[in-house]
C-alpha cells in the first residue's frame, strides 16, 4: 500500500520540523517545504536516515501563489498523490501598532494569511482533482483567540486564519476535505526566542525575566516543545479526527481558556 503523502510548509526548523518528523514516523512520505533550502535539506536528510521513512525537500515562498501551486504539482509528480497539507509557515515581528513598519506588516500578512490562503487553494484543487478527499491543517496561534500587545499584525493574521479555515471547512466538506487549525501558545523555538528578545528590550527587562513572565501565566508552568504541538497535528491528521472540521485547538498548557 503506498504511503500517504504530506506537505508541511515552514518545516525546515521549529514546529514544522517536529511535525515532519512526527508524521514520517507514522508512515507518511514527507515533503519538507521551506524558504531555506539548507534547513529543508537537513530535515529531509534526518528523516531519510530513519528506517522505512521517506522525505524530500522543496523550496517555497508561501507568499507567492505560483510557488505554492508549483510545490503541490512537484510533490504529486514525485510521490503520485497528496493526502495532507499543513500550512505551518509563518513569521512574526514585535512592534507597537503605531510604530509598525509598513513593509514588515505587508510581508507578514503575505506570508501568514495569504500563504495559508494559497495553501488551502492549492491543496483543495489537488484533492478535488484526485477525488479522494484530504486534510488541511493550518497554523493559527493563541494570538488568534486573544490579541497580543506588540503583535498587532501577527494577531490580525492569525484571527483571519481561523475565519478562513471555518469558511474553507464549510465549502470543502462536500468533497470530504476537512480543515482545522492548531493554536500554539509559548513554544520553545527560534521564532519564540526572537519574540522574547525584542519584547524584553521594549519593556526594558532581561530575556530571562521576559520568558519567565510568560511561563508564569501557563497553568502547567512550562513552555511547550515543538513535539507537544506535533502530537496534536498527528491527531488531526489521523482517522480519529475524520469527523472534526472547522475547529481550532489551543495548545497552550492552560495559558488561556476560551
Amino acid at each position: 500500500m503506498p504511503k500517504k503523502v504530506a506537505i508541511i510548509t515552514g518545516s525546515g526548523r521549529g514546529i514544522g520540523a517536529a511535525i515532519a518528523k512526527q508524521l514520517a514516523g507514522e508512515g507518511y512520505a514527507i515533503a519538507v517545504a521551506d524558504i531555506d533550502s539548507d534547513t529543508a535539506d537537513q530535515v529531509a536528510n534526518d528523516i531519510n536516515q530513519q528506517d522505512n521513512q521517506t522525505a524530500r525537500s522543496y523550496v517555497v515562498d508561501v507568499a507567492e501563489r505560483d510557488d505554492v501551486f508549483r510545490l503541490v504539482n512537484e510533490v504529486v509528480q514525485d510521490f503520485g498523490q497528496l493526502d495532507l497539507f499543513v500550512n505551518n509557515a509563518g513569521i512574526a515581528f514585535i512592534a507597537s501598532i503605531v510604530d509598525s513598519n509598513p513593509e514588515e506588516v505587508k510581508r507578514l500578512l503575505n506570508v501568514n494569511l495569504l500563504g495559508t490562503f494559497w495553501g488551502i487553494q492549492a491543496a483543495a484543487t489537488q484533492f478535488k482533482k484526485q477525488g479522494t478527499g484530504g486534510k488541511i491543517i493550518n497554523a493559527a496561534s493563541l494570538a488568534s483567540v486573544e490579541g497580543s500587545a506588540l503583535q498587532g499584525a501577527y494577531s490580525a493574521s492569525k484571527f483571519a486564519i481561523r475565519g478562513l479555515g471555518q469558511s474553507a471547512a464549510k465549502e470543502l466538506a462536500p468533497d470530504h476535505i476537512t480543515v482545522n487549525a492548531y493554536d500554539p501558545g509559548i513554544v520553545l523555538t527560534p521564532l519564540r526566542d526572537g519574540i522574547d528578545e525584542t519584547t524584553a528590550k521594549l519593556k526594558n527587562t532581561t530575556f530571562s525575566e521576559q520568558r519567565q513572565g510568560v511561563v508564569d501565566e501557563i497553568a502547567l508552568k512550562r513552555a511547550a516543545t515543538p513535539e507537544d504541538v506535533a502530537q496534536v497535528i498527528s491527531f488531526l491528521a489521523s482517522p480519529k479526527a475524520d469527523y472534526i472540521t472547522g475547529q481550532s485547538i489551543l495548545i497552550d498548557g492552560g495559558m488561556r481558556f476560551h
